[in-house]
């Protein structure tokens, strides 16, 4: 099922990981770790995964379980505290789980993380802070940060709509009203919708009495402003 190998191509033969063996098959290990606590602490989950084929349907990410886990019956549906790493199914779907548990319900992070999709050696990286912001990285490179209290949803929100609040019979919907003391401005109806082009010269060659009296060419009038509204 596992093979101890350094892969098909590797800048260093023995620099070796973990490698599944045959296509279309979950696995899953585990490794039984000394008991911690971040309080107080920052966290920091760090793993390097490689694709050696293009996949078609698969994920290689990694899970921080709790203590109380047995390791022989461990399954997808085992809780666990953390699920970090990519998954790739198809063209649509080619994203990076970041997933914290909490009072026994997973919260997904809210944005949407894009994993790497080569056939080359990547390094991810979560790091989590005792004032709940986090970075995540990718080969180190910030990819992304923020908080934990605003990119999950694991508390409730600071304000709920109040299910009880009635709309006041005496409310307006209106955003505008016609004000009521504005008056048309004397000689609005005269301003004309178009006016001679000032630019516009009589050509040395016209002859009126051949050609007629010249006209300028008319324009729009930047000062007609259409139909007069009470605003």
């Amino acid at each position: 099922m596992f093979k101890h190998t350094a892969g098909k191509y590797s800048g260093d033969p023995d620099d070796k990981g973990i490698q599944t063996t045959i296509d279309a098959r979950h696995f899953a290990i585990s490794a039984k770790i000394p008991e911690f606590s971040n309080k107080g602490r920052t966290l920091v989950v760090q793993y390097s995964i490689k694709f050696e084929q293009e996949i078609e349907c698969g994920g290689g990410y990694i899970k921080l379980m709790s203590g109380y886990v047995n390791q022989k019956k461990y399954s997808g549906d085992t809780p666990y505290s953390l699920m970090f790493g990519p998954d790739i199914c198809g063209t649509q779907t080619k994203k990076l789980h970041l997933i914290l548990s909490y009072q026994g319900q997973n919260y997904p992070i809210k944005k949407d993380l894009q994993c790497e999709t080569d056939r080359l050696t990547h390094v991810y990286t979560f790091i989590l802070r005792p004032d709940a912001s986090y970075s995540l990285l990718v080969d180190n490179r910030e990819r992304e940060s923020g908080s934990m209290y605003t990119d999950w949803d694991i508390l409730p929100p600071r304000k709920i709509k109040d299910v009880g609040a009635k709309k006041p019979k005496d409310w307006d919907d209106r955003e505008y009203i016609e004000d009521p003391d504005a008056v048309k401005p004397e000689g609005y109806d005269s301003i004309p919708r178009e006016i001679p082009d000032p630019k516009d010269k009589k050509p040395d060659t016209w002859d009126d009495d051949d050609d007629g009296i010249w006209k300028p060419r008319r324009i729009p009038n930047p000062a007609y402003k259409g139909q007069w509204k009470q605003n």
